[in-house]
């Protein structure tokens, strides 16, 4: 996953935005279950975008943008293997990111009614797939030893 490259890893970092990247998803969850697709669907992408930028700041790695498969692409950058399927998963979520909100997205209607629960379960389960991906992404760098002289405060 790793490779070769030798990181100081900011687990204080790391766990921040993925505290919030799980809270978010939760959240996600719940709009879903409430009939808010279009919510959930914001959300889910969201969520993978905040496990995404914590992983790359936990590396010392710029993780600026809301672009989902530039900031995954910046992981395969920097010597991370991101599986195929996980980029998809990225260009999936990342078509959430402003139809879900905004009205002029569409011809006519308003964002909530061109989403439902088949497309927020979607959305759910490719967010989940990329926490995953980068809570073992995580665990490896740690559990490799990079945490020697961990940083674990404020750069």
């Amino acid at each position: 996953m790793l490779g070769e490259v030798m990181v100081l890893l900011n687990e204080t970092e790391f766990e921040r935005w993925f505290r919030q990247a799980e809270q978010t998803l939760r959240s996600a969850e719940h709009d879903a279950v409430g009939g808010f697709w279009n919510w959930a669907c914001f959300k889910a992408e969201q969520a993978a975008q905040f496990a995404v930028k914590g992983l790359l700041r936990a590396l010392g790695e710029p993780a600026f943008g809301h672009a989902l498969t530039q900031l995954l692409a910046h992981l395969t950058c920097i010597g991370i293997s991101v599986p195929q399927h996980l980029h998809q998963a990225g260009r999936e979520l990342e078509r959430e990111y402003i139809p879900t909100r905004y009205a002029d997205s569409y011809p006519s209607g308003s964002p909530y009614e061109f989403y439902d629960a088949m497309r927020a379960q979607q959305a759910l389960a490719l967010s989940r797939q990329i926490l995953d991906f980068v809570w073992e992404v995580f665990r490896h760098a740690r559990n490799a030893g990079a945490t020697e002289g961990t940083a674990t405060g404020s750069d």
